[in-house]
């Protein structure tokens, strides 16, 4: 089966979402987990999280719920929302990005509603992965240095948000991005047709100081 780099951040109910409806992509091809700080992202591009502006962050998780239920997904928000991931992040590098690990932070986070951002629900996370010492494990120096070298892998590919599939060169960002995903792997020319070309030439027209 092909494979494809996953870029998330578990501060992500989209992420969330497609990582629990990957089974669209109906064995055509695996997700591989590479965490990344969303907000070391968003700063990188000079952009604020939908949850940064006040009127669009309701808006925001009424879509997340919505989506959901769609796709029949579990689906409850932890107690407070941004909330910080790196500790969770680590986590999940420390276990070398194991399916399960990706699956148990995420589960605690958005479909139990916990507080991952807390030591005591990641110590309880870690004992159901069979890890004695959270803490010490995801204080170390070598899982710190590969939670950023992904986080500047992606921004060196261009990714720009989460959830974003690098695959074959191109990019699909968003859960809302998994039917143009399916389309690109049902047909690999799809950006090859002239209008998809136009799109790469449109000059900037205007720009915001």
């Amino acid at each position: 089966m092909e494979e494809a780099d996953w870029y998330f951040d578990v501060v992500s109910p989209f992420a969330y979402l497609q990582w629990k409806s990957r089974a669209r992509l109906d064995g055509r091809l695996r997700l591989r987990p590479v965490p990344i700080v969303l907000g070391a992202l968003l700063t990188h591009w000079g952009q604020k999280g939908p949850a940064e502006i006040a009127p669009k962050r309701l808006h925001t998780y009424r879509a997340c719920q919505w989506r959901a239920t769609e796709l029949g997904v579990p689906f409850r928000f932890p107690p407070a929302h941004p909330f910080n991931p790196i500790a969770a992040l680590r986590l999940i590098v420390a276990l070398d990005n194991r399916e399960d690990a990706v699956d148990a932070v995420f589960d605690a986070a958005f479909r139990d509603g916990r507080d991952v951002a807390a030591i005591e629900v990641l110590e309880e996370i870690g004992r159901g992965l069979r890890v004695s010492d959270v803490a010490g494990l995801i204080g170390t120096a070598e899982v710190k240095q590969r939670l950023r070298e992904n986080t500047e892998t992606a921004q060196a590919r261009g990714v720009f948000g989460v959830p974003t599939v690098a695959l074959r060169g191109e990019l699909f960002w968003g859960e809302d991005a998994t039917g143009m995903l399916l389309g690109f792997l049902a047909n690999p020319e799809l950006f090859q047709s002239s209008e998809m070309k136009a799109l790469e030439a449109i000059p900037v027209g205007a720009q915001r100081k």
